[in-house]
């Protein structure tokens, strides 16, 4: 009898060891399967790679967010009465590129602390040309061919003082908004519901421009993108020989990713290539958008050597009308820039960003509006989109390479030639690498879904309504532009603003939806995301874990400081769960 009790023992215990070896080999293929995603990085946020490597990754990201930039300028040039061969325009343009490195540089460092580059965004241009058009005449109307240049100079700056004075004003409302908290309180409520169509609408929001700059010469951005996808999928595991120094006077030669290391850069430099011969050829016709002399005598009527400063162009002015009007463009700024946030986060690997980072990021990028104001760049700061898409391609998460990356941006602003020489990159070249990382940007929004219940129809229902109607309500405004009548210019423009952001109206709806109509936090995917926001053991495919958001110098003093923890833009701010532990202990004392 003990025989076969023993030997029924026996065989339990191994059943129930068979059965718990089953489990865990199902749990290290499901960690493998959510690990997919992020351990497909070739670098990921806190790895450093080597220091000519990180040159050529930076500059990629310079020509990635160089596109998109010299746009805004180009766009409100001709409502400043500014003439294209203008030296102000390039100067404008160097300004926006010295800029944008100094704020990368304080967002990589200080701010979020995520591989996320600053740049012009096109959420203010609305409200800028909206200033330049109803509080100036029209520069047809003015006789600009029988003035001097002074004269001329000084009806540009004019117009020009008056959108950085009310840039500026609008910019100190977001540093509020950051480094008061009062971001960061409202993401209590912000789900996974709530991010998807947010972070989805960045990319497909942008769709109308990417194809519009694309169909100027279909067949140069054609070729762009079969390079890309070329380049990026197809040749990314092909190893190329390159010559390596081994020591002594031995050189020697290594395997080295080409293609997945920078799919980008040889994209946009093949493409330019191929337009620099066929417009030395004169295949292009003569304004031609494809053509690299487009630009006519800009980059030589470019200084070879200019520092920006605040004030340039003459001290700001400011109207209660611009500065509501801003306004607008700044709320929508915040709603993307978050929405950037999440979308990098999930990218390079890193915990969806805590309440700190967040509050840091949104207050470092109203700072980056003040300077922006000041210094005159036309536009206010906030995150580049496709830098984003840039590292879903290239596969490179580093924080480092980002921050190579502002320094490149403000020599190149310094040294105006230089800059000018990118600005004759093609527009059709440049929206064939728009459209793949919009696309990208796009397929990363939906990929947050991974953690809602996809069989509810409660979710299938606020995530259609939030992205159909985040697509559906900016066009009925486009073909209906005078339906808004509050009675009040500054309202009208306001709401027009606001509704015209798909971003915003799309976020709004996902909040607002997912917040009200009832469901269980499994269902909604809270749980799941919290979980892998906390780095906990249900989320063990976590690349990085939160401490990629503190402070990269002083984290001992910091965290000894126990007064610190009430700042919301601290490392150590923990928000309420900070007032109910400290009520909880002086409650136990007393």
């Amino acid at each position: 009898m003990n025989e076969e009790s023993d030997r029924t023992q026996e065989v339990a215990s191994n059943e129930h060891e068979g059965e718990t070896e089953r489990e865990e080999i199902l749990e290290r293929k499901e960690a493998e399967e959510d690990d997919k995603f992020e351990t497909d990085l070739l670098y990921t946020l806190e790895e450093v790679p080597p220091w000519y490597m990180s040159i050529f990754f930076g500059f990629q990201h310079y020509l990635t967010m160089a596109g998109g930039t010299i746009a805004i300028p180009f766009v409100i040039c001709p409502f400043l009465c500014l003439g294209e061969d203008d030296p102000a325009r390039g100067a404008i343009v160097s300004t926006i590129f010295f800029h944008s490195g100094i704020i990368t540089l304080l967002q990589t460092t200080f701010g979020v602390r995520l591989p996320i580059i600053q740049g012009g965004d096109f959420a203010y241009l609305v409200p800028t040309i909206t200033i330049l058009t109803t509080s100036f005449a029209s520069c047809e109307t003015l006789p600009l061919g029988n003035i001097t240049e002074t004269a001329k100079e000084a009806v540009w700056q004019g117009r020009f003082n008056e959108v950085q004075g009310a840039l500026t004003v609008a910019a100190v409302v977001q540093v509020l908004l950051g480094f008061t908290g009062a971001i960061g309180f409202v993401l209590t409520w912000i789900t996974p519901l709530a991010i998807v169509p947010t972070v989805t609408l960045v990319g497909l929001s942008l769709f109308d421009v990417a194809i519009r700059q694309a169909a100027q010469h279909w067949g140069i951005s054609i070729l762009t993108m079969v390079l890309m996808v070329l380049f990026s999928q197809y040749l990314r595991d092909v190893a190329l020989p390159v010559p390596v120094w081994k020591g002594g006077k031995r050189v020697g030669t290594a395997k080295f990713l080409m293609f997945k290391c920078f799919p980008v850069l040889l994209s946009i430099f093949a493409s330019w290539l191929v337009c620099c011969v066929l417009t030395s050829l004169d295949v292009f016709p003569e304004r031609s958008p494809a053509r690299t002399d487009a630009t006519g005598s800009l980059m030589a009527n470019s200084p070879w050597f200019r520092v920006p400063y605040p004030g340039q162009w003459g001290m700001p002015s400011v109207s209660a009308a611009g500065v509501v009007g801003m306004l607008a463009g700044t709320v929508a700024s915040i709603i993307e820039s978050v929405g950037d946030y999440y979308a990098c986060a999930r990218i390079t690997g890193a915990p969806p960003p805590p309440m700190h980072a967040i509050n840091r990021g949104i207050g470092i990028e109203g700072l980056g509006c003040i300077l922006a104001g000041l210094m005159g760049t036309g536009s206010g700061t906030s995150s580049c989109s496709q830098n984003i898409g840039a590292i879903s391609i290239t596969k490179v998460g580093s924080l480092r390479v980002v921050q190579y990356s502002a320094v490149i941006m403000i020599v190149c602003g310094m040294f105006g030639k230089f800059g000018a020489l990118f600005v004759t990159i093609p527009e059709p070249v440049v929206a064939g690498v728009f459209v793949i990382m919009f696309a990208m940007i796009t397929a990363v929004g939906v990929s947050t879904l991974q953690y809602v219940d996809l069989g509810s129809s409660r979710n299938l229902f606020v995530f259609g309504i939030s992205v159909f109607l985040g697509l559906g309500v900016p066009k009925w405004l486009d073909a209906n532009p005078s339906v808004i009548q509050t009675g009040s210019l500054t309202a009208d423009q306001v709401i027009s603003v606001l509704l015209r952001t798909p971003m915003f109206v799309g976020g709004v709806l996902g909040f607002f939806l997912d917040n009200t109509i009832p469901g269980t936090d499994e269902e909604r995917g809270i749980i799941a995301f919290r979980n892998r926001a906390h780095g906990n053991k249900d989320a063990p495919h976590l690349v990085q874990d939160m401490c990629c958001y503190d402070m990269p110098v002083g984290m001992d003093v910091i965290k000894r400081i126990k007064w610190l923890r009430w700042l919301p833009f601290s490392p150590t701010f923990t928000g309420l769960q900070s007032v109910r532990a400290s009520f909880q202990s002086n409650k136990g004392k007393v």
